[in-house]
């Protein structure tokens, strides 16, 4: 399991990490729905994107996963700017 999210050996390609820009108030969650998550290449460009005055926050997500509700959702597994 890695970021809340049990991975399958055999699917490796359904649920992998990313670095993104997630827009959110950084707080206590460790998931979120796919429309505040922005996968980009590298966590360089996620860094250097950030803008913490508009609660977009670098950091590397596992996902999407499909959730119980049909939401496809990203978990934090670290934020890159602590």
């Amino acid at each position: 399991m890695k970021g809340g999210v049990y991975l399958d050996a055999e699917a490796p390609s359904l649920v992998k990490a990313h670095f993104a820009l997630v827009r959110a108030t950084r707080g206590k969650r460790k998931r979120f729905p796919d429309n505040v998550v922005e996968p980009v290449a590298s966590a360089e460009e996620a860094l250097a994107r950030e803008d913490a005055a508009q609660n977009l926050h670098a950091a590397e997500v596992m996902g999407p996963s499909r959730s119980s509700e049909g939401i496809h959702l990203y978990y934090l597994v670290r934020w890159l700017s602590e």
